[in-house]
């Protein structure tokens, strides 16, 4: 019997695998422009919505929506990372997966700004 190329850990020692897995994305996803204009954007709306007096359940769901649009982005570049790989050259199929990452991105935007429209709109015209 052939042993696995890869040892899967269990566990406690899962749980820590999985988590350094997820900060080296963070890292690698923090080195994309569009991820950190949309964290700036993460850091201004929380700001404006403290600014209009937003409840602690409005924010909650504008943080919900910016995580969302987090990890679209983390999955919009994981796939222009495969695509790159496995096609360098220019094809058909790599534009529109990558286009469709891009679109996904860009409806996580519109729902963020769409709602934080909605509640600021709400606390500064109708109070």
């Amino acid at each position: 019997m052939t042993k696995p190329a890869v040892t899967k850990e269990t566990g406690f020692r899962h749980f820590i695998a999985a988590a350094s897995y997820s900060w080296a994305g963070f890292l690698r996803v923090l080195k994309e422009a569009a991820f950190r204009q949309e964290l700036g954007f993460f850091v201004l709306s929380i700001a404006a919505l403290a600014l209009v007096g937003a409840t602690a359940g409005e924010i909650v769901v504008a943080v919900l929506l910016f995580l969302g649009l987090f990890s679209m982005e983390a999955m919009n570049t994981a796939v222009e990372e495969v695509i790159d790989r496995i096609s360098p050259e220019i094809s058909i199929v790599g534009k529109h997966a990558k286009d469709l990452g891009s679109f996904a991105v860009t409806c996580m935007i519109a729902a963020c700004c769409l709602y934080l429209g909605f509640v600021i709109g709400k606390h500064l015209f109708f109070g």
